[in-house]
C-alpha cells in the first residue's frame, strides 16, 4: 500500500519562500527506523542527515512558492486555500492509497472534506500529524530542509543575518528594522501582504 505524508514549512514567516513537501512510501517501517520526528523537535544537522536518508527510501515531491508570488496569490485567495491546492497537487503527482496530511484547518475535519473532494486516496487530516505519522514526519523535515537552504540563500545574497525569517525571531525583526531605516522600502524575499510589513509601509511602528 502506498502512504504519503504532506506538510509545509514557512506558512507563518514574513522573509522567504512557502515550502510544501510530499514523502510517499510502500513501507512505514524505512521512516520508523529512521526515527523521524516533527523537524521543529531535532537539530539542523540531523534533519539535513535524514533529509539525505529520506530521499534514499522514498519519493519526494516539493512545492514552491516565493515571497513574490504568495503576495500576488493572496490578492485573490487566502493561505490556506493556496495550501490546499498544493497539497493536492503533490499527492495528485504521488497517488497514494493513503495520505496523511498536516492540517492548516483550524478545523482539520474541514480540511480533511476538502481534501477528500478532490482527490481519489483516503485522507486522513489532523492538527500536528507531524508528530503522529511518520510519513509527515518526514515531509515536515524534508519542507523545513529545503526552506532552511533558502534562507541561507538570501542571507547570502542580502550579506547579512535575517534570522529564521519569522516575526517571532529577534534576529529577523532587528534586519527588518534596520532594512527599512537605511532603505525605506521592504528587502527582497520580503511578503509584503503581511501585517507586520504592511505596518512599516504604512510609516508605524514595525513591532
Amino acid at each position: 500500500m502506498k502512504i504519503c505524508g504532506v506538510d509545509e514549512a514557512g506558512k507563518g514567516a514574513v522573509i522567504g519562500p512557502l515550502v510544501i513537501a510530499g514523502v510517499l512510501t510502500e513501507d512505514e517501517r524505512v521512516l520508523r527506523d529512521l526515527n523521524v520526528r516533527d523537524s521543529k523537535m531535532i537539530s539542523r544537522g540531523r534533519r539535513e542527515e535524514l533529509f539525505e536518508k529520506i530521499k534514499e527510501v522514498c519519493e519526494i515531491k516539493i512545492v514552491e512558492i516565493s515571497a513574490r508570488e504568495l503576495d500576488e496569490r493572496m490578492k485573490r485567495e487566502s493561505i490556506n486555500d493556496i495550501l490546499l491546492k498544493s497539497y493536492i497537487e503533490i499527492i495528485s503527482e504521488m497517488r497514494p492509497d493513503v495520505a496523511y496530511v498536516d492540517s492548516v484547518d483550524v478545523k482539520e475535519e474541514r480540511f480533511e472534506k476538502r481534501l477528500s473532494e478532490a482527490l481519489k486516496c483516503r485522507v486522513i487530516s489532523k492538527h500536528r500529524a507531524d508528530t503522529l505519522y511518520p510519513p509527515v514526519s518526514a515531509a515536515s523535515i524534508v519542507a523545513k530542509v529545503i526552506r532552511d537552504r533558502k534562507i541561507d540563500e538570501i542571507k547570502k545574497e542580502l550579506g547579512t543575518e535575517i534570522g529564521s525569517g519569522y516575526p517571532a525571531d529577534s534576529r529577523t525583526r532587528d534586519f527588518l528594522v534596520r532594512w527599512f531605516r537605511e532603505h525605506r522600502e521592504p528587502p527582497p524575499h520580503v511578503r509584503v501582504s503581511w501585517e507586520t510589513v504592511k505596518r512599516f509601509l504604512r510609516g508605524s511602528s514595525l513591532f
